[in-house]
C-alpha cells in the first residue's frame, strides 16, 4: 500500500459481526486507528506504555476497538508526533509535551517544569489539581485531546565525557536536553542540542554533542551512553517527572462513541501507572550494572545546582513577562507546589529523609 494512501486511511468503521457475538457486541462499532510514538522500541518502558494502552483498550471493547502503534520514525519523525494527531495525519500521538517548547513554552506545563512537581505531584496537578483544567483548554487550541498516559518518574542528569567540577566547565558544553532545561542552561554558557533518543548514541559517538540526558538507568543503559561519556551526573533538576500523554486528534475524539471515550481513558490510566511502576522495578538493577561496566556516578557540584536554580526563575520571569499563557500556567502551577511542598514536608520528605537515614546505621 502506497504511503499516502495508507495516511488518507482514517478511522475505518465497519458493521460486520458474526452470529457468535453477543447481541450488544454485534451492535458496537469496529474502529481502527493509529498511534504514533516518539519513542523507538527498544525503549520498551517508554514505547510500551501505548502498547499497554492499546492492549487494554482492545480488551476492554472485545477487540472492537484496536490502536496499532507505530514506533519513532516508522510514519512520522520522532519529534513530529504531536503535530501528525493535530492535523489529523494520525488519529493519535503518544508523546512528551515539552518536545514542542519551540511553538509555546507553555507546552513544558504538560510534562515537567524544572526544579517544579515530583511524579505524584504531576498526576495530582493533572488529574485534580487546576492543571487539568488549563492544559485542556491550551490543548484544545491545537486541537487536541490528551490524556497522561506513561511517567519516568524523577530522571538523572545525564552523562558527559568530562567531569563537571563547577559551573564553569559547563561553558561551551554541547548537551543534549530537551524542555525548558535547555534555555536555562543556555544562559550558563551551554549550547543545548534537540536530538531525538534513537539518534543521541552516533551523535555523541560522532562528537556532534559532547554530553547527553534522556532518561534513568534503564533506559539510557540500552542506550549505551556510559560506553562514551562515563560520568554519570544525578539529579536531573531539569526532569523531576516527565509526564508523556496521549494526543489525541479533537475530531476523532469528539467521533468517539462515550463508553470508547471512557474505555481510552481508563486504558490510558493504567498505562500512566505501569509505566512509574515498571521503572520503579528496573532502575535500581540497571545502575548498579552501568557502574559495574564503568560509569562514575556523580553529584551535580552546588554551585551548579544554585547557578541552574537561580537562571530558572530568572527564565520563568522573562517568559511570563512575554506570555500570558506561561504566566497563568505558572502562577497555578507555583500556588499548587507550594501548598504540595508543604504537606510532603511532614509526609512523604519527612519520611524517605528518615528510613535512608536509618538505613545507613
Amino acid at each position: 500500500m502506497k504511503r499516502r494512501q495508507f495516511f488518507k486511511g482514517a478511522a475505518v468503521v465497519a458493521g460486520a459481526s458474526t452470529l457468535a457475538a453477543p447481541a450488544i457486541a454485534q451492535s458496537e462499532p469496529t474502529i481502527r486507528w493509529r498511534c504514533v510514538s516518539s519513542f523507538p522500541k527498544n525503549i520498551e518502558v517508554l514505547y510500551g506504555s501505548a502498547e499497554v494502552m492499546a492492549k487494554n483498550i482492545a480488551e476492554a471493547t472485545d477487540g472492537k476497538f484496536q490502536i496499532q502503534v507505530f514506533a519513532a520514525g516508522e510514519l512520522v519523525p520522532a519529534l513530529q508526533a504531536l503535530d501528525a494527531a493535530s492535523n489529523d495525519t494520525v488519529e493519535m500521538a503518544h508523546t512528551a509535551s515539552y518536545y514542542y517548547v519551540g511553538k509555546d513554552p507553555s507546552f513544558a506545563f504538560g510534562c515537567c517544569l524544572p526544579f517544579g512537581l515530583n511524579t505524584r505531584q504531576q498526576n495530582a496537578w493533572f488529574y485534580h489539581g487546576e492543571g487539568g483544567k488549563l492544559l485542556e483548554e491550551f490543548y484544545a487550541g491545537h486541537n487536541l485531546k490528551a490524556l497522561a498516559g506513561g511517567n519516568t518518574g524523577a530522571q538523572m542528569g545525564g552523562w558527559f565525557r568530562k567531569e563537571i567540577k563547577s559551573a564553569e566547565d559547563l561553558k561551551g558544553l554541547k548537551f543534549r536536553i530537551s524542555g525548558l532545561g535547555g534555555q536555562i542552561l543556555s544562559k550558563l554558557g551551554v549550547v543545548p542540542q534537540q536530538v531525538s533518543g534513537g539518534d543521541i548514541y552516533p551523535a555523541l559517538e560522532r562528537g556532534t554533542i559532547d554530553a547527553a540526558e534522556f532518561n534513568g538507568p534503564h533506559d539510557d543503559e540500552k542506550l549505551g551512553l556510559y560506553k562514551i561519556a562515563p560520568n554519570y551526573y544525578y539529579p536531573g533538576w531539569w526532569d523531576g517527572t516527565s509526564l508523556q500523554h496521549f494526543f489525541i486528534n479533537t475530531n476523532r475524539w469528539n467521533s468517539l462513541p462515550k463508553h470508547y471515550q471512557a474505555a481510552l481513558t481508563s486504558a490510558a490510566a493504567l498505562a500512566n501507572v505501569d509505566s512509574v511502576a515498571r521503572y520503579d522495578v528496573l532502575n535500581p538493577a540497571a545502575l548498579k550494572r552501568v557502574v559495574e561496566k564503568g560509569a562514575k556516578l556523580r553529584a551535580f557540584p552546588q554551585d551548579v545546582l544554585q547557578a541552574s536554580h537561580k537562571a530558572a526563575m530568572e527564565l520563568y520571569d522573562e517568559l511570563s513577562d512575554k506570555n500570558p499563557t506561561f504566566k497563568k500556567f505558572y502562577e497555578s502551577y507555583r500556588r499548587f507546589q507550594t501548598d504540595s511542598n508543604l504537606w510532603n514536608q511532614a509526609s512523604e520528605y519527612a519520611y524517605d529523609s528518615a528510613t535512608l537515614r536509618l538505613a545507613r546505621r
